[in-house]
């Protein structure tokens, strides 16, 4: 594709290289659909398994196109829950269930946290983990963000002006609620583009993403989880929350 990658374009520090926000957002709905039409748009339903800016590809007009299928499955469009021999993916990127069976089996679920993800760095122009921050409260900028979203802060970012400020907002928003913990809690497609393309008074404020630690029981009504480290052969955590979504309806 003409224009490459999307990382090249939302992670540059080249100011005169930056998409301006409305072209951020017409690339995530673009995704947004890509990615509904693969789980419900075919015969089959296909899940990528390794969403992320890097196989996010653009053509001339920045007309998003989902890329490389190496780790893709095909399962029938009625099967809820996927068998899976290995964990496939991208660290950062990859679903929790892909590590943790008890919190709830493997579906197409994971390509929406994944994609929640994606739409998190593509909204703060930055990785989701920043070992370099100056701040230890900005080092994991989902939580970071969230603060200032919930609080009602301006979110400081370069290169925006005050009218691209609520399309960042709601694209946090709704990526929030796409990395909840289990995979029940989060939205089918329909329901994030849904989102996406509302309007923003009509998206509930998530809960606290938390940083999950441990293969350990999970009790949905447990909302005072602890805050601790994901362990792993990587640094990189697996950032979610812990509420159930309202009106989800997997269709």
């Amino acid at each position: 594709m003409s224009n490459g990658s999307l990382d090249k374009h939302i992670f540059t520090e080249e100011g005169d290289k930056f998409l301006d926000y409305k072209k951020i957002y017409e690339i995530a709905l673009g995704v947004a659909k890509g990615i509904g039409y693969l789980h419900r748009g075919c015969d089959m339903q296909i899940l990528h398994f390794d969403i992320k800016p890097h196989n996010i590809l653009l053509d001339k007009n920045f007309t998003p196109k989902v890329s490389d299928f190496g780790l893709a499955k095909l399962y029938p469009i009625d099967h809820s829950i996927v068998s899976m021999t290995a964990a496939r993916g991208t660290l950062g990127y990859m679903a929790p269930e892909l590590f943790y069976e008890n919190i709830g089996g493997v579906s197409y679920k994971a390509n929406v946290y994944s994609f929640g993800m994606l739409l998190m760095e593509m909204a703060g122009r930055r990785k989701n983990v920043n070992a370099n921050a100056e701040h230890s409260s900005q080092i994991y900028f989902l939580l970071w963000v969230y603060a200032q979203v919930n609080e009602g802060e301006t979110i400081e970012m370069k290169e925006v002006v005050e009218e691209e400020r609520e399309v960042i907002k709601k694209m946090i928003m709704v990526a929030l609620w796409c990395i909840k913990l289990i995979p029940d809690h989060r939205p089918p497609m329909n329901k994030v583009l849904e989102m996406l393309e509302g309007d923003i008074d009509n998206i509930q404020m998530p809960p606290k993403p938390l940083i999950y630690p441990s293969d350990e029981p999970i009790d949905d009504d447990n909302v005072e989880m602890e805050l601790e480290t994901f362990s792993t052969s990587s640094s990189t955590p697996i950032i979610s929350a812990s509420f159930p979504f309202e009106d989800s309806n997997d269709v």
